[in-house]
């Protein structure tokens, strides 16, 4: 059995604080901010802009900068620069979170299936591209030319993953509190998006038909993708159990998923 020491050395406890700043950097302060801004980002002004918009301010700016960078940007001679598919993952998570907290909390009366159904209205592509609209999102993106000369601004796919990948962004900068804020400045006012679409979530509600028999399973694969970096086009299939049920084609991987569950309660007999 370890004795633990009665005393600890003056030495030994600056070598220890020492071992714990080196492994857990500090937040940059001012002054490191803006000399990072100006060499990792060509603009360090939209930044500024883009925080004031948001109303966050990063103690670690390269968050950000990492939120607003497509691959396509980090593909075109830019490979030390990291791209924002991996902030996307965590933020869809992040939101999806938010979002069922507050449909939990707001609306006790409410239940489940509708709630699935709200959440599901409020963090689909189509809902985040409407959030991502009020910040302008797509004009502070790095994006490659290929996307800049097609479009790659206003293609929901791409504003609606980056929308995202900033909400990650903050999450991890600020915590959950600072993330929250940022998703319930958009929620309360686009709760009516559900009423646009009550179906526009094909892949929820073919689970709850699927549900009514707890021994069937519905998976998805993507089985081609194929075009160019700009104008990638992505076909998924939907499966019940080992059975191809549906297929669908997009230009992006969630919204082939959602074409796939669409054929699939189509073939179904269901009217959408």
């Amino acid at each position: 059995m370890n004795k633990f020491p009665g005393r600890v050395s003056v030495r030994g406890c600056r070598r220890f604080l020492m071992h714990l700043e080196n492994s857990f950097p500090m937040p940059e302060g001012p002054r490191e901010r803006m000399k990072n801004m100006s060499t990792v980002y060509e603009n360090s002004e939209n930044l500024e802009e883009f925080e004031k918009k948001i109303g966050y301010t990063f103690k670690r700016i390269s968050y950000l900068e990492q939120a607003l960078t497509h691959s396509s940007y980090a593909n075109e001679g830019h490979k030390h620069l990291k791209n924002n598919e991996r902030l996307e993952f965590l933020g869809d998570s992040v939101l999806s979170v938010i979002v069922a907290r507050y449909l939990f909390l707001n609306y006790k009366d409410l239940p489940e299936g509708v709630l699935t159904k709200m959440r599901a209205s409020l963090v689909c592509e189509k809902a985040l591209d409407v959030f991502a609209a009020e910040l302008e999102l797509g004009k502070y993106l790095r994006l490659g030319k290929g996307e800049e000369l097609t479009g790659g601004r206003q293609r929901p796919s791409i504003i609606a993953d980056a929308f995202e990948a900033v909400l990650a962004a903050i999450y991890l900068d600020g915590g959950y509190e600072e993330a929250q804020r940022f998703v319930l400045h958009f929620i309360p006012k686009n709760i009516d998006i559900r009423k646009q679409s009550p179906l526009s979530d094909y892949k929820t509600a073919l689970q709850e038909v699927v549900q009514q028999n707890k021994e069937e399973k519905v998976t998805y694969r993507l089985v081609d993708e194929h075009g160019p970096d700009h104008a990638k086009v992505f076909t998924a299939e939907v499966l019940l159990n080992s059975n191809v049920i549906g297929t669908g084609t997009a230009s992006s991987k969630k919204q082939a998923e959602q074409n796939a569950a669409r054929e699939a309660l189509e073939l179904m007999g269901y009217e959408l």
